[in-house]
């Protein structure tokens, strides 16, 4: 059940786009997905909390949602490293989250015998949300306020534009079921009424990295292949990371197969959509590989790795994929493409072609034997 919550009305004269008085909280909580959403938040709240001079009460947490049987993260590759790099830049601390009963894969198969659904997020409330507030209550411990509740604000990168019951949230809520005595939980929705245009505006101006799987064509972050996904999104998703969704079909497999009735109506991996179809129109559409956007560029690369995403997805002749800087290749200046704006694009069955050795940008990779095709030295 869920916890019990008090919207903050915004009649109190709050602005929807205000933030609350950070300079009352004795602790501040930003949940880090290492989104787009995540990231465009977390630089909102620290520009705030330096203005209000409590940067000091400021941690990130993120929650590893673990590996499968076979060591495949659910989510998608590099996303802690990521989310530390994010709080690094800030100067903040980040908390690795884990759920001690195991990750979100095992409580499918060993507790629940069933996937997350949009009715059912034990997803968001056990791997999520429930280890968040155990790190809650040890931070108001260590603050060691008396006489009163510790104020805690926890910051949640949700916007209106995502969905409708989004669109319905107030920005300010007091979790009366999480509060206590000795704590009052305001949860905060600092980018509520943000439009996707200034998410990315936002991470441009930072600098800060951002997945690459955005320029894959993803657009959400997270688990790779989420309950909640579009089908578009899960179906690329099994392009790029086969052997994951491979293994979710024999998991989703087991679930048919199991003894209790009422839980073998639950097999599909989702209510409409069940993992088998989505491999299937993976295996339709064809393998991925990458081409650089670039005229003449010779990268076409290289498909998704589970370990390294960010080395191998990364453009090898426009290696600053994820800033906005220039590259000179061939006396011309080339300007990456922003954030989200897909610099690496997903094309069927694309092949290297062949490259002018003069050219003077090489390749950061010399045993991939080619250079920059942008233009030839002059």
């Amino acid at each position: 059940m869920e916890a019990a919550i008090t919207a903050v009305p915004l009649s109190l004269g709050m602005a929807l786009d205000s933030a609350p008085d950070l300079g009352r909280a004795d602790v501040i909580v930003v949940a880090s997905s290492a989104g787009k959403d995540s990231q465009a938040m977390l630089d909102q709240v620290a520009e705030l909390a330096r203005a209000a001079g409590v940067l000091e009460r400021v941690v990130v947490v993120h929650n590893d949602l673990g590996v499968t049987d076979r060591g495949h993260p659910v989510e998608w590759p590099g996303t802690t490293a990521l989310a530390r790099i994010q709080a690094d830049h800030y100067g903040l601390p980040l908390e690795i989250l884990h759920r001690d009963k195991g990750g979100l894969w095992q409580q499918a198969r060993n507790e629940r015998h069933a996937w997350p659904s949009a009715a059912a997020r034990w997803c968001t409330a056990d791997q999520k949300t429930g280890q968040a507030m155990k790190l809650v209550t040890r931070r108001v411990a260590a603050a060691g306020i008396t006489g009163r509740p510790a104020e805690v604000i926890y910051c949640v990168g949700l916007r209106a534009q995502e969905s409708p019951s989004r669109a319905r949230k107030s920005v300010q809520v007091v979790d009366q079921g999480r509060s206590s005595s000795v704590r009052t939980i305001t949860r905060w929705h600092p980018i509520l009424d943000w439009p996707q245009e200034r998410v990315w505006k936002r991470i441009h101006a930072s600098g800060v990295p951002y997945h690459p799987a955005y320029d894959w064509g993803m657009r959400r972050l997270s688990c790779s292949l989420c309950v909640l996904a579009s089908r578009e999104d899960l179906v690329l998703a099994a392009r790029l990371r086969p052997a994951l969704a491979r293994e979710y079909l024999e998991l989703e497999t087991q679930f048919r197969r199991q003894d209790d009735e009422r839980l073998r109506k639950l097999w599909r991996f989702r209510s409409d959509l069940s993992m088998a179809q989505v491999i299937e129109a993976a295996e339709t559409a064809g393998p991925l590989a990458f081409a650089c956007p670039r005229r003449r560029c010779p990268a076409a690369l290289i498909p998704p790795d589970d370990h390294d995403p960010f080395a191998a997805q990364r453009c090898p002749v426009h290696p600053s994929l994820h800033r906005d800087r220039l590259v000179e290749c061939g006396g011309r200046v080339h300007g990456l493409a922003g954030p989200g704006a897909g610099h690496l694009r997903p094309v069927a069955g694309a092949r290297p072609p062949q490259a002018p050795a003069s050219c003077r940008t090489s390749l950061p990779d010399p045993a991939a034997g080619s250079r920059c095709g942008a233009g030839p030295a002059s």
